[in-house]
């Protein structure tokens, strides 16, 4: 997979390889930024395209090919 920058994650689109909760596309809604500016960005909020729903988890987790590929496939 080719490297991610967390600052560029915004709005960027996911397909999950297992759906979650019968949801399979999502879109980085959110980046959440550190309590110090200094701390680098672990965590983006990601939104079911079909649902709304949100969950919270670690970026470098969309790195993992099987369980996340860029973009909606």
């Amino acid at each position: 997979m080719n490297p991610l920058n967390p600052k560029k994650l915004l709005l960027t689109k996911w397909t999950a390889v297992k759906p979650i909760a019968k949801q399979k596309h999502f879109l980085v809604s959110r980046v959440i930024q550190p309590e110090l500016p200094t701390d680098p960005i672990e965590m983006v909020e990601i939104e079911a395209v079909f649902s709304k729903a949100t969950q919270v988890i670690g970026w470098r987790d969309l790195q993992d090919d099987e369980v996340w590929r860029q973009g909606w496939v």
